[in-house]
């Protein structure tokens, strides 16, 4: 694992992306992750920090996140948007990005983000996003879950979120009352700060992200076709039951 790292270390450095990453026990993602997120950052040397909310870790999550130079937090939340607003406080850039541990970009991502918000057109977005293998089921599976979805939250694209950390805060963040789902709920509230600014919630196009299938792995690529109740879940977007199934007792083998 390359420990070379170009995220800013000097607390008096004037920072322009703050990136968030969630972390509960993620010693087999966090690397890979970090290691993306340093290549997008050397076309921004010193101007990039990356914030790990360390939540309830008992690996060597926060070991491997020091490695890279990244700050570290905890939050022991089980409320992700608990976590990802810790972070987004705590960040110092006028930038911030959020993204899963068990995701990793291109070498370019912070680079279109950039470019989309210096047209002043954009209020933030997400990215466009890939899985790191298919399958017909793994396909079916996301069409049950992002159908239901668009239907009550509109379209707008998930995955990493973008934007300048005066915007996050004008919305009020990642919505505390949620469990799951908040970030299609966040994106549809930024959204709408968009049109009421004049400016659109727009998808990086130019550069990809790409997220494991541990859940597919771990679960079947059918497990949504086969267990409907959970997309219901999703929907409800607070039912502790089923968020702590999917997310925050779950344990990837």
């Amino acid at each position: 694992m390359c420990m070379s790292t170009h995220f800013a270390s000097d607390t008096d450095q004037e920072i322009k992306f703050s990136i968030i990453i969630p972390a509960r026990n993620e010693e087999k993602y966090i690397g890979r992750c970090l290691e993306s997120l340093a290549a997008a950052a050397s076309a921004f040397p010193g101007q990039v920090e990356a914030i790990v909310v360390l939540n309830r870790c008992t690996d060597q999550t926060e070991a491997i996140a020091k490695s890279f130079g990244a700050v570290t937090l905890v939050n022991d939340s089980k409320n992700l948007s608990l976590i990802r607003n810790a972070g987004i406080r705590a960040a110092r850039g006028e930038i911030v990005a959020t993204i899963d541990a068990d995701s990793w970009v291109a070498d370019n991502m912070l680079i279109e983000i950039n470019r989309l918000l210096a047209t002043g057109q954009y209020i933030g977005g997400g990215v466009r996003t890939a899985f790191e293998r298919n399958s017909l089921g793994i396909a079916m599976s996301a069409l049950v879950l992002v159908v239901p979805l668009l239907i009550k939250y509109g379209m707008v694209s998930v995955g990493l979120f973008w934007g300048y950390k005066r915007d996050f805060e004008a919305v009020g963040g990642f919505n505390e009352h949620m469990l799951m789902a908040e970030d299609a709920e966040f994106a549809c509230r930024m959204k709408k700060w968009g049109k009421k600014n004049g400016k659109k919630y727009g998808t990086v196009t130019k550069s990809v992200m790409t997220t494991s299938c541990r859940k597919f792995d771990q679960g079947g690529d059918w497990v949504l076709v086969k267990r409907p109740w959970i997309v219901l879940a999703y929907l409800k977007g607070t039912d502790r039951k089923h968020a702590d199934e999917t997310y925050y007792e779950m344990e990837y083998k």
